[in-house]
């Protein structure tokens, strides 16, 4: 297979360009190969669900590497639009509306959010049984559901071109109720970590709450619909990205 430039790096994969308007996203050698086939099943899971997204063609397998095709996007990141024109309120009405989009839709045939979460609870908190125990127990009584959640719903994982916003990265697609789905975006989008270092970090710090307070009442959701939500997340995040 030949494929050309590349257009897209990430932390566990490539993007390169090809033919007809498609593109490689080739993972990084060593990346597990049941994770790329979850991403592929789940990309193919929702293939004719009613918002705009790239298609999933096919694995393939190019020396010790394994990759998805899917069809190429045109446009630019959410993120890099929003960091250039500053425009936070347009940022927030292009996330609320894509997502509305998404979860309007049901599915069943993906993982529940709760088992991503109780994986990663078990994970985090290995050492400490109490503290474990009560995550669980949190976890519990969350409501449970089958709409549609993307899981990593995000400025990053949106692209956006001729006024048009659409989503990639299904690695995260599961099934259950919506307010966990508002609530991952609001935890990735203003509680993921600045690095110290970052100029104008304070400044970085005031955009991401204003963002994830604007998509807020975009989704006409207030913070205490989702604390719950949001307080098993944060619990869970360390299993999930212990680096972080």
């Amino acid at each position: 297979m030949k494929y050309g430039k590349v257009i897209g790096r990430g932390n566990t994969a490539t993007v390169y360009e090809l033919e007809e308007a498609k593109v490689l996203k080739l993972f990084n050698q060593g990346y597990p190969r049941e994770s790329v086939e979850k991403e592929f099943n789940n990309s193919r899971a929702i293939s004719n669900m009613d918002f705009i997204k790239p298609k999933a063609y096919e694995i393939v397998f190019l020396e010790e590497r394994i990759g998805i095709i899917y069809d190429k996007i045109e446009g630019e990141s959410l993120l890099d639009w929003v960091m250039r024109t500053g425009d936070v309120q347009s940022c927030a009405v292009y996330m609320a509306s894509l997502h509305k989009a998404i979860l309007q839709n049901s599915i069943s045939n993906v993982p529940s959010y709760k088992e991503f979460l109780k994986y990663n609870i078990i994970n985090a908190l290995s050492e400490n049984q109490n503290k474990q125990k009560e995550a669980l127990n949190m976890l519990d009584k969350l409501q449970d559901g089958i709409t549609l959640c993307h899981g990593d719903f995000h400025p990053g994982n949106i692209f956006v071109s001729d006024g048009q916003a659409m989503v990639i990265d299904f690695m995260n697609v599961c099934h259950g109720d919506f307010l966990y789905d508002i609530a991952r975006t609001v935890y990735l989008v203003e509680y993921t970590p600045v690095p110290v270092e970052v100029k104008e970090r304070e400044m970085l710090l005031r955009f991401k709450k204003t963002l994830a307070d604007l998509y807020l009442i975009e989704m006409n959701v207030t913070r205490e619909m989702i604390q719950d939500y949001l307080s098993v997340i944060t619990m869970a995040r360390a299993g999930e990205c212990p680096n972080e």
